[in-house]
């Protein structure tokens, strides 16, 4: 299972993301929220930005991640549907390739809009060798 959604509040999303690694937690939480927002199903990998954050942990690691993505939907109307994260957990920095295209109203599905990532219990972990994490969306 890459995500699943938690209901929590009628103002927020929550979800459950998982990963074998630290690169494919950040992967499948990447494609949760955008999964939130659009259809990523019908999201052709057309359009390729590399995104690069730091952070003072994996917590604010994972804040930052995901507020940099929702910059290039605001700013460019861009939708990711595939990820390529490789995490340096040394110095807390990632750099990911990700592919996805313009948003067309047309021909995608879109759901609802997502404002921000937010520090509200948000947590990243490893349990029982899986990683875990649990991000509030606030839409």
């Amino acid at each position: 299972m890459k995500f699943e959604f938690l209901d929590i509040t009628p103002a927020d999303v929550c979800f459950l993301a998982y990963g074998e690694s630290l690169n494919k937690l950040f992967e499948n939480s990447a494609l949760a929220m955008f999964s939130v927002m659009i259809n990523t199903k019908r999201v052709k990998p057309e359009v390729k930005r590399v995104v690069e954050v730091k952070g003072e942990g994996l917590q604010s690691l994972m804040f930052n991640w995901l507020n940099e993505l929702l910059f290039y939907y605001g700013a460019e109307n861009l939708a990711f549907s595939k990820f390529a994260v490789r995490i340096d957990e040394n110095d807390f920095y990632l750099r990911a390739n990700c592919f996805g295209e313009q948003i067309d109203p047309d021909r995608h599905e879109l759901r609802t809009e997502v404002k921000a990532c937010t520090y509200h219990r948000l947590e990243v972990e490893k349990v029982k060798g899986v990683w875990k994490a649990q991000v509030i969306l606030d839409i």
